[in-house]
């Protein structure tokens, strides 16, 4: 049974770097699709008559809509537009008028969005992000031993790359309710990660003639449970944000699912298993003291 649960964490591990490798290719190739927080652009929201669905009106917007746009659903018959800023000799609003009648084309409001954040504070909040995982590398490594340390800094990595190349693969917008999730993922990870570390580290020390993989299938066979119960009460909060925020929420409440998932299964498979395939073992916790403390020592 113990070599059965060594080949599953192993093969997590191999999965997770997996797809890590290819969450690093989709975010090289196909980038993010910033939101207007980012870009700045002109939102125009609207209301129509007949039932549409997504597909039907992209192809008629497309045919009077100079330049790239993005089609939203804000509720029955309510839909949004937004034109990231472009160099077309077409007003870019002129669509508006260009709609054939039988749509029953309303709008609703129409407006110049500013971008919100600027390159400068993008460059700054991600030095700020990359700053904050050191510092909590640091703290782990006085907290822990410096194996269980990097693993836990090595699993927050993962979570927060693998949420971004979600929404890279499928195309989704990055607006500040999804920068808001990472860090929240990040806090969320973290946790949980400290907790299954802390029950490695005490059966680790607590069983010096028992095997490092030993005391780490125990420590997760008794915090899976925390683990399983948190995540799901967690999920089933974020679904209902899904389901019920409205589109505003959506990134939101989408990058805190596949975070969540992501991050439980990090924990597991990273968290607690590179420890064992970087050496970790009882000696660790060990204090070793110089000749010159020994012989303090043993004088009388």
């Amino acid at each position: 049974m113990v070599n059965f649960w060594n080949k599953i964490r192993t093969l997590g591990l191999v999965i997770s770097t997996t797809v890590v490798i290819l969450s690093t290719l989709v975010i090289w190739q196909k980038g993010l699709v910033f939101g207007q927080d980012f870009t700045g652009g002109y939102v125009s929201e609207f209301q129509l008559a007949l039932e549409k669905t997504p597909g039907e009106l992209k192809y008629e917007l497309a045919k009077h809509i100079d330049g790239e746009f993005r089609l939203t659903a804000q509720g029955a018959l309510q839909w949004q537009v937004f034109q990231p800023p472009q160099s077309t000799n077409t007003p870019p609003l002129a669509w508006q008028t260009q709609l054939p009648s039988e749509y029953g084309f309303t709008i609703v409001d129409s407006r110049f969005v500013g971008a919100q954040v600027g390159a400068e504070l993008i460059e700054q909040g991600s030095l700020a992000m990359f700053v904050s995982l050191i510092a909590v590398g640091i703290y782990l490594i006085f907290r822990f031993e410096w194996r269980l340390a990097v693993s836990a800094s090595v699993a927050l990595l993962h979570d927060v790359l693998i949420t971004v190349a979600w929404f890279s693969l499928t195309g989704m917008e990055f607006d500040l309710t999804v920068l808001a999730a990472l860090l929240a993922i990040i806090g969320y990870s973290l946790n949980d990660s400290i907790i299954i570390a802390d029950k490695v580290r005490e059966l680790v020390r607590a069983r010096p003639n028992t095997k490092v993989s030993e005391s780490i299938n125990k420590a997760l066979g008794s915090t899976l449970g925390r683990t399983t119960i948190t995540s799901s009460t967690t999920l089933t909060t974020v679904v209902a944000i899904w389901m019920l925020g409205g589109a505003s929420l959506s990134g939101f409440a989408i990058a805190l699912f596949v975070g969540i998932i992501v991050g439980t299964w990090s924990s597991i498979f990273i968290a607690a298993t590179l420890p064992q395939w970087m050496g970790l073992r009882f000696e660790n916790y060990q204090t070793v003291l110089s000749e010159q403390e020994q012989q303090q020592l043993a004088q009388p």
